[in-house]
């Protein structure tokens, strides 16, 4: 009886994980998607900010057609502000700063870095849900970052690969995303999931409309390039939240922003059909070290503060 009634309060924080998961296989072809849209040095094709206000704009008009097929309320005045600094991290700052510097760096390299975020994320979390975490728990989320810091070191076989102005972007455009996640996990806990993001979608479109407009390439752009940015636009930047802020409002920011530590390897693995780029064994191996640190801190308590 006692077992019973106990199993319930485990499936939230399944049903978390797995929604989480599904959201950072989503976000895991972002990185490629944005290499084929805005191409390389030598062979251009979309701006950055292009990509990132129209691929936002975009979501901005799917997402006024699902808020009204769904008959959304309309945030509540405490909402607007948090809804404000999601779509600053989310809307504009992660997507603007990646879209210029992946045409820098190839999808494997910006892969690694993305290792930083589920740390930057968990301390967000943990800050606005007041939840206090295990040393633990922790010590897990450390592990892994500090695993994936390692192998973008290892892995260009540079000591200053952290100094390089692209890899500076993208760390930026990591704590856009650790704020932006934040946010809208919190909303998410008396918000509807899939309205969170919308709402934050409307709420930039203003800026975001005009903005693309304003940058509309002039030259040639390939087909390929259009179909990344319809990904970007499309997943990326909308479906991929759906599943994303539900599984943060269910297992908790803190737990759950620990999946984002296979998104780099996912990354990777998607590149290698998508952008032809190569993944040795060393990338297997701390691949696998960077999944095995997931699910030791899955098992690590987190608690609720004494606020919630």
């Amino acid at each position: 009886m006692n077992v019973k009634a106990s199993a319930p309060t485990h499936a939230p924080d399944t049903r978390g994980l797995w929604l989480g998961l599904l959201g950072v296989t989503i976000f895991a072809m972002t990185l490629p998607m944005t290499r084929i849209a805005v191409g390389t040095p030598g062979g251009p094709q979309m701006s950055g900010a292009f990509l990132a206000l129209g691929r936002a704009a975009v979501a901005a008009v799917l997402s006024m057609a699902f808020l009204a097929a769904t008959r959304a309320p309309w945030p509540l005045r405490r909402d607007w502000l948090p809804l404000a600094l999601t779509s600053a991290g989310v809307v504009f700052g992660f997507p603007l700063l990646t879209s210029i510097a992946m045409r820098h760096v190839e999808a494997v390299h910006a892969s690694v870095i993305v290792g930083v975020l589920p740390l930057a994320t968990a301390a967000v979390g943990a800050w606005l849900h007041g939840q206090r975490s295990s040393g633990g728990f922790w010590a897990c989320a450390a592990a892994g970052s500090a695993l994936v810091i390692a192998f973008a070191l290892l892995h260009n076989g540079s000591g200053d690969v952290l100094l390089a102005p692209a890899d500076l972007l993208l760390l930026a455009a990591m704590g856009c995303a650790a704020v932006g996640y934040g946010y809208g996990g919190q909303l998410s806990q008396r918000m509807r999931a899939d309205h969170v993001i919308c709402w934050a979608l409307v709420v930039a479109f203003p800026l975001t409309l005009p903005g693309a407009w304003m940058t509309w390439p002039t030259g040639g752009i390939s087909p390929a390039a259009w179909g990344a940015f319809a990904y970007v636009a499309v997943f990326s930047m909308w479906l991929g939240f759906f599943a994303w802020y539900r599984g943060l409002a269910l297992g908790g920011t803190v737990r759950v922003s620990q999946v984002q530590l296979v998104q780099p390897f996912l990354s990777m693995l998607f590149a290698v059909p998508l952008l032809g780029e190569r993944i040795d064994a060393a990338t297997i191996a701390f691949g696998v070290a960077v999944i095995a640190t997931v699910f030791v801190g899955k098992k690590m308590p987190v608690r609720a503060g004494a606020g919630n």
